[in-house]
């Protein structure tokens, strides 16, 4: 049994490369190589790390655009990767707040106080 968890990592080792990445996502991967248990876990991690998702990398670019560093720039990835990334939101256009706040011309905390009071208002109105 030893050896062929040994056999396994090794071809695992051998078997992870770049050009993998090209062809579907690692889950797809890890249930093609009918990997389980530590082994499956082992190869989403590095497979994962070596391959982050494109809102990843658009979030990350997003934020070097902005010229965001430290607690800031942690606060924005974090929250650009849990959107589905930087296009995201864009993609969905103005919601009515940022139209409201656009209208009345508001800026800085001002603004930033009725965003936030217009959006959980919005919030407990789809409940």
């Amino acid at each position: 049994m030893k050896k062929f968890f040994s056999l396994l990592t090794i071809g695992l080792a051998l078997s992870m490369g770049s050009a993998y990445a090209a062809d579907g996502t690692c889950d797809a991967k890890a249930a093609e190589k009918k990997l389980a248990g530590a082994a499956k876990t082992s190869f989403l991690k590095k497979c994962n790390a070596d391959n982050p998702p494109a809102s990843a990398a658009a979030c990350d670019s997003a934020s070097a655009d902005k010229k965001l560093a430290g607690a800031a720039k942690t606060s924005f990835l974090k929250k650009c990767n849990a959107d589905g990334g930087p296009m995201a939101a864009k993609a969905s256009g103005p919601s009515a707040c940022e139209t409201s706040a656009a209208d009345k011309k508001l800026a800085g905390a001002a603004k930033t106080s009725f965003m936030k009071k217009c959006d959980a208002d919005a919030k407990m109105a789809k409940k």
